[in-house]
């Protein structure tokens, strides 16, 4: 049975095969190198942070490393939940540049 009313959005044509397997091609290799580049970038730039807050520096580092685990197993996450490519891709690396800028800033003064 045919609804009887089909939204504008829900017109367009699914992509086609070959499309969708690049598309998810794209997502996996986001989730797992650029989650890898985003939970590295964050690692360094906590322990470099949390010892200038006043944490140990051995305590910063084994608390951004555990927290790294988080980081990329999120990021993996938001690869397959975004409803676009781009998004994915930008949702990953514009954190990870971020978090590499603040460890150099931190890393400079330290």
């Amino acid at each position: 049975m045919k609804p009887a009313f089909i939204p504008p959005d829900r017109k367009k044509q699914a992509p086609s095969l070959h499309r969708y397997r690049w598309m998810i091609a794209s997502r996996s290799v986001a989730a797992i190198f650029g989650g890898y580049g985003l939970a590295a970038a964050f690692s360094t730039c906590m322990s470099l942070i949390l010892p200038l807050a006043g944490m140990s520096r051995s305590d910063a580092v084994l608390t951004s490393t555990m927290l790294a685990f988080v980081i990329h197993a999120v990021a993996a996450l938001w690869a397959f939940s975004c409803t676009s490519t781009w998004r994915t891709w930008t949702g990953i690396l514009i954190p990870a540049v971020l978090f590499t800028l603040l460890a150099w800033i931190a890393g400079v003064q330290t």
